[in-house]
């Protein structure tokens, strides 16, 4: 598979999101009632609401808020492929978005035509940048800027997407997809269900973040997968500070 994708022109990126305040107690009145109007719709009828912002809110860009953002690139060192991890975490997501958008724009400048690639960026991850980076008022770099695009024309590799094979009811987790695909990973002391109590009780922010850089990892390596080729070694993966 992927005969026409070169992995040297891909942006692997991998986001962590929380609840934008700890508490549903803490929004502003407004978006308090704002946040009922819109979770009512897909609770189910004996679900409360205020119970579920701390669960929840975390996917909704009008009520969280990204809190780490890891990238991955693949370049050959000796032969091999090698791929380059880098994280940008921080309490502020502006500092967050700022960094990532300026490593965007730099990327772009060396590859003009590279991609993203993630496990359902399509879906989550890049509209999420997109809709946060809007409100910040930052200027979306020119690969961001997608709202007039076809879904055919988007600059993305989504892992998920390519699992699917045209089955648009399909939805397969990162983690399962490994699995299947016989790609080893780590044994983690957490999973995406709980990046908002590590980060508002635990206030663990590096740990969220090595968590991030972990699925980057994951996405590499499933794409090694679909282009045949062999799976990273350990010594192949390299983390920036």
């Amino acid at each position: 598979m992927l005969p026409n994708i070169s992995l040297d022109q891909l942006l692997l990126l991998d986001i962590e999101t929380t609840p934008a305040v700890a508490a549903f107690d803490f929004l502003p009145d407004n978006m308090q009632s704002l946040w009922v109007d819109k979770i009512a719709k897909t609770l189910p009828e004996t679900g409360n609401p205020t119970e579920a912002y701390a669960d929840r809110a975390g996917i909704y860009a009008e009520f969280g808020k990204i809190i780490c953002i890891s990238v991955g690139f693949f370049h050959v060192e000796s032969g091999r492929y090698q791929l380059r991890i880098k994280s940008f975490y921080n309490d502020d997501e502006k500092v967050v978005l700022t960094s990532f958008l300026e490593l965007v724009n730099k990327f772009h400048i060396k590859f003009p035509r590279f991609q993203f690639a993630g496990h359902n960026i399509k879906e989550f991850d890049i509209p999420f940048i997109c809709r946060r980076s809007v409100i910040h008022q930052l200027s979306l770099p020119l690969p961001l800027q997608i709202h007039g695009f076809k879904p055919w024309e988007l600059p993305m590799l989504d892992t998920m997407q390519l699992w699917r094979f045209g089955d648009f009811k399909n939805y397969t987790s990162l983690k399962l997809m490994t699995a299947v695909m016989g790609i080893p990973t780590p044994k983690d002391d957490i999973d995406g269900s709980m990046v908002a109590k590590v980060y508002w009780q635990d206030k663990d922010l590096e740990r969220i973040a090595n968590y991030c850089q972990k699925d980057v990892v994951a996405v590499g390596q499933l794409l090694m997968r679909f282009k045949g080729i062999p799976l990273l070694e350990t010594e192949d993966v390299v983390y920036s500070k």
